[in-house]
């Protein structure tokens, strides 16, 4: 059955969607012979070169771990500036590639996934899905109720209106608050520039869950785990696809669960 070029690729591990779309306009693609353009369809008997290099027509495994990214490392595979990328912490790979199911900035830390998967990560991030991102937000000084609701409701940001689908304290001590918040849309900056946009300052933000998968307690920042299972096929349902016959990643057997993370405690929701 005929693909798409930039999805059949996706599904081998060369990259996501929109990279492989990339790759087609630069010219670095060749479908029999020919170069690719965008809307070409292939299948297992075409010979494809990338970059001048032959793709293997069989599917591989794919691999599905979870980041807890540090503040301070770039989501970007190379900075000019010099600093760290949350891409050389990632095991290494041979003849495939970690797509990043979307980013979080500079100075935000937590929960990331990757995939070798460039299909899942389409599907994940598509806006259609709707799939909600959980933080946790510490700020400056007390929100009173009516900030916490107009934040429920809806704030005009430069780009839209925009708001949190669920608010609930967390505790905190002296001047910091924390609070739990989720967000079903992946714009650049968000939870912070909605917080902004009430006159709250947010000193620290921690992505805790994406979707079904939740960040835990044991995974320590710079560190990576292979998800389980259980996870794998929670992703796969999450982004309406059909996950492969075998979950479990190659090699070493994944970590299990370990403490659960904050956002399964009971708390207050408004």
């Amino acid at each position: 059955m005929a693909d798409r070029l930039q999805k059949f690729l996706a599904a081998r591990g060369l990259g996501s969607r929109r990279e492989i779309e990339a790759w087609i306009e630069r010219g670095e693609i060749q479908v029999n012979g020919r170069v690719a353009k965008l809307g070409d369809q292939v299948d297992a008997g075409d010979t494809i070169l990338v970059r001048g290099k032959p793709v293997k027509g069989e599917e591989r495994a794919h691999r599905w771990v979870a980041y807890h990214k540090a503040e301070g490392e770039i989501c970007t595979r190379s900075d000019p500036e010099g600093r760290s990328s949350v891409f050389a912490s990632l095991p290494r790979l041979r003849g495939q590639r970690w797509v990043s199911v979307g980013r979080l900035d500079f100075n935000t830390s937590g929960l990331l996934l990757f995939t070798t998967d460039g299909g899942l990560a389409h599907g994940l991030m598509h806006p259609s899905r709707g799939l909600e991102r959980e933080y946790a937000v510490r700020v400056l000084g007390e929100v009173p109720e009516e900030i916490q609701h107009n934040l429920l409701r809806g704030v005009e940001l430069e780009d839209g209106p925009a708001r949190f689908e669920s608010l609930a304290e967390a505790g905190g001590e002296g001047a910091n608050h924390w609070f739990h918040v989720t967000v079903s849309e992946g714009r650049n900056r968000l939870v912070r520039r909605l917080w902004d946009a009430v006159g709250v300052t947010v000193s620290r933000l921690i992505r805790i869950r994406y979707g079904p998968v939740d960040l835990g307690r044991g995974l320590k920042a710079g560190h990576v785990r292979d998800l389980d299972p259980r996870e794998v096929r929670a992703l796969y349902a999450a982004a309406e696809m059909s996950p492969p016959r075998s979950t479990r990643p190659a090699g070493k057997r994944p970590e299990r669960g370990g403490p659960r993370s904050a956002s399964s405690k009971p708390r207050r929701s408004r």
